[in-house]
């Protein structure tokens, strides 16, 4: 019976024969030096934290996404239809309506207080000085209303559990930076264990190809995920999506690598309707619930 080895340095796989087991082997990839395990112990082995039990313990996993729903949400399946999982993104209605509100206000009082100058200063010589004043004031007072507005709105995290009831927290994905022009960033966070990583992506890289790079909680690199194809990428840039053919899929590759180790495909139905597929990572190098997160940024992040 084969066994699996795993190189440390570059996490390549090898499928020995069991007379291999005990043995040390060198990686063809990075010329790293594999202890093989032994049959025994390769049948022992369980996957990490995130992959060892409960909803997060597959390598598929189907996300419908509900649509008549004013915040996002979403129902993640396993291969079987079984429902194992809730996720919701909250879109916080009522308190981004009043901080539009507030806004509003606040710009109705300071254009009257930009305009003062003007009404108090209509002396022909002194009219200058007034619109100098509104001038300078009115951008000034447009730049503060809306930072009040951002300020006011709440960040939209996204929050994972066991089902519908809302009862159980497994995974927080919390939004960094309300407002970001170069980088986006989220981190991942378990109530028990604390953060399990960070997502980051990078607009100016999204122009050509969109592309998210996960990382685990001590900063290293886990994986990256991007388009599938960059002519694919250049044609939804221009044409759009096309009634669904032109549909935007991911592939997960190791870190500095072509090695893929996941997919991330929307099923060619009316709804919006996702598949996880991460079968080919047979060593569980990125935590399930990385991935399980990854998926619903992939969706929601990218506002598809």
């Amino acid at each position: 019976m084969p066994v699996l080895a795993v190189c440390d340095g570059c996490r390549a796989e090898y499928h020995l024969k069991d007379e291999y087991g005990g043995k040390k082997v060198k990686c063809k990839d990075c010329g790293s030096v594999i202890v093989v395990p032994t049959a025994a112990a390769s049948d022992a082995w369980q996957p990490p934290d995130g992959g060892g039990g409960g909803p997060f313990d597959h390598d598929r996993f189907l996300i419908n996404q509900k649509k008549v729903s004013i915040s996002e949400k979403y129902y993640i399946l396993d291969d079987r239809q079984d429902p194992i999982l809730f996720v919701e993104r909250p879109a916080h209605l009522f308190r981004n309506l009043c901080a539009l509100f507030v806004g509003l206000v606040f710009a109705l009082v300071g254009t009257g207080v930009c305009t003062i100058p003007i009404v108090a200063l209509d002396d022909p010589q002194t009219r200058w000085i007034g619109g100098v004043a509104f001038l300078v004031g009115f951008p000034l007072m447009l730049a503060a209303t809306i930072a009040l507005i951002i300020r006011l709105m709440p960040k939209r995290h996204v929050y994972i559990y066991t089902d519908d009831s809302k009862a159980h927290l497994l995974l927080e994905v919390l939004q960094d930076q309300k407002v970001s022009f170069i980088r986006a960033t989220y981190t991942i966070r378990d109530p028990d264990e604390g953060t399990l990583g960070q997502f980051r992506k990078n607009y100016l890289y999204n122009i050509f190809r969109k592309r998210w790079d996960v990382f685990g909680p001590d900063g290293s690199p886990l994986v990256v995920a991007r388009e599938d194809s960059l002519i694919l990428s250049l044609l939804r840039r221009f044409l759009g999506p096309m009634l669904g053919l032109l549909r935007t899929n991911f592939v997960i590759y190791r870190p500095n690598t072509e090695t893929i180790i996941g997919e991330f495909n929307r099923k060619a139905t009316l709804f919006d309707r996702y598949v996880l597929d991460m079968s080919a990572d047979r060593s569980y190098e990125l935590d399930r619930r990385l991935a399980v997160a990854l998926g619903i940024l992939l969706d929601t992040g990218e506002r598809r």
